[in-house]
């Protein structure tokens, strides 16, 4: 990963370089000490990830993020602040920042923040290259076929003497995002386990289809379950935000299993800023957790 700081106390763009190149979380492409010079560079060193200080000469973080982002959409934000401010910081994640980093810099915390990002820019290029593969292999204007043979013989199921690994991993995070409690988490945990044991396979399908795979009868029973439980993750993780966006849940979840824009709607419809809740696509959803509970 092609990391760049910005950061007009040159201490502490050597502190994160150092941290940075230790830990081997990517390459530093570039430093600079405002927003207007860090404007001329991103053109050229197109880094993947941008930390940038809140509080600087020139151009603070907040407008060099909502400037940047308008050209450069594809590059995710770290902000890096001593200030607390539940209203600033709200402020920067609404701009479009990815994850806060307090100062002064805690290795702990920028190797926490780092890593989750790097997964989640990782995730989000599989998942394009997986979908460009399928609409690739696909013959144009052919849908997947509704009809899937059946995971186990009728009228029976494997026998599972151990909970599969990916499964215990998987609990952990549903537990997490306090949704294992749901009906519909029984249901997750089942399309899930399909997706890890089939693989590039299963993205063929859609969630109704995988659904209908497992309860032919009442697949829409299903897919209603899975997706009132996923909302209830994102309001879940919005409340998490609104209370403390450096709790640890919203840090690892945000941005990954849950866009941002649509945990920001969803903050705004709890603050009663407006009348739409946030939106989750559920393959989306499913796919980012395979991703997590394998890696």
């Amino acid at each position: 990963m092609k990391i760049y700081l910005i950061d007009d106390d040159a201490n502490i763009c050597n502190i994160l370089k150092i941290i940075i190149q230790q830990k081997k979380l990517g390459e530093v492409c570039g430093t600079a000490s405002n927003g207007v010079d860090a404007m001329e560079d991103l053109e050229y060193v197109k880094p993947d990830i941008v930390i940038v200080d809140l509080l600087m000469p020139i151009m603070d973080g907040i407008n060099f993020v909502k400037k940047a982002k308008e050209q450069y959409p594809d590059i995710s934000y770290v902000m890096l602040s001593q200030v607390s401010s539940k209203e600033m910081i709200s402020q920067a994640y609404e701009c479009g920042v990815t994850f806060f980093i307090q100062k002064p810099v805690n290795s702990v915390e920028v190797v926490r923040v780092l890593t989750n990002m790097i997964d989640s820019i990782q995730m989000r290029r599989t998942f394009n290259q997986m979908q460009s593969l399928f609409l690739k292999d696909s013959p144009a204007g052919t849908q997947p076929s509704a009809a899937v043979p059946q995971l186990y013989p009728t009228g029976e199921r494997a026998a599972q003497p151990e909970e599969k690994q990916h499964i215990k991993r998987l609990r952990a995070i549903l537990q997490r995002l306090g949704i294992l409690g749901e009906s519909g988490s029984a249901d997750i945990i089942t399309l899930v386990d399909y997706m890890v044991e089939h693989g590039a396979e299963s993205g063929k399908f859609t969630v109704s289809e995988l659904c209908n795979r497992f309860s032919p009868n009442n697949a829409k029973s299903m897919e209603q379950r899975i997706r009132r439980a996923v909302n209830a993750g994102l309001s879940n993780l919005a409340n998490m935000g609104i209370e403390d966006y450096s709790n640890s849940t919203f840090h690892d979840f945000a941005g990954s299993v849950y866009s941002f824009e649509q945990i920001r709607k969803e903050m705004d419809y709890i603050r009663g800023k407006s009348d739409n809740h946030g939106k989750v696509s559920l393959k989306n959803f499913l796919n980012t957790l395979v991703f997590l509970c394998t890696n």
